[in-house]
């Protein structure tokens, strides 16, 4: 899966001029946290978001009076509240990547360019529905996490085993184990009752961790 298959395609943008009050206007209207922010001709420039913009409403103690307050933040723009500084992807990014990067800096959205055109925005939304899609939390059967022994050829052996039950594998997901010798393989199977799919399945792991579902 790369970051095309994933990301907001051509994403709301704002311009740089627009204000504070009107760029917080338009992410209530849309539901959106993050803008990308586009200069006159159409070049990306920036980011900002919810947080940028409730920050420049609430600046700390001041002696200016609450109209002279009032008036400074309602022509406040945009081009002062944003990131200047941007970490961009591409779409062909592997979407792991992608959430790699986002958990390294600590942000929650990436702009994706092609070339020097703004085609698109992946944040942790998307993440999130791909991770709802990856463990098949949309679609019913019995889902299982087993620990497994670190070998060619593992994997194979359970999806054979679960086929030949009558199942079908709608999800399946693997992680670190508890050391190199192992690994935790989640599982969601449907077309097989839940105890002969534990039947089927305990013979060929370590341990079976947990059964959800029917």
């Amino acid at each position: 899966m790369i970051v095309g298959n994933c990301m907001t395609k051509n994403p709301i943008t704002i311009g740089s001029n627009v204000t504070v009050p009107e760029a917080q206007a338009m992410m209530r209207k849309e539901k959106i946290h993050r803008l990308p922010v586009k200069n006159a001709a159409g070049k990306l420039v920036g980011i900002v978001t919810a947080s940028d913009l409730t920050h420049a409403s609430a600046p700390p103690a001041t002696s200016l009076d609450i109209y002279e307050l009032h008036y400074l933040i309602s022509n406040l723009k945009v081009e002062e509240v944003m990131a200047k500084k941007l970490i961009t992807v591409t779409e062909d990014l592997p979407i792991e990547e992608a959430a790699r990067i986002m958990d390294d800096n600590r942000i929650a959205g990436l702009p994706v360019m092609r070339g020097d055109i703004l085609v698109g925005i992946i944040t942790e939304s998307d993440l999130f529905k791909l991770f709802i899609q990856l463990f098949g939390a949309r679609h019913k059967g019995v889902r299982l996490t087993v620990v497994c022994t670190e070998k060619r050829g593992k994997l194979a052996e359970l999806a054979g085993a679960i086929a030949a039950a009558g199942g079908n594998i709608i999800a399946l997901a693997t992680f670190e184990g508890d050391d190199p010798t192992n690994a935790r393989c989640t599982l969601k199977v449907e077309g097989v009752p839940k105890q002969q799919l534990i039947d089927t399945i305990t013979p060929l792991v370590e341990s079976v961790v947990n059964v959800l579902g029917s």
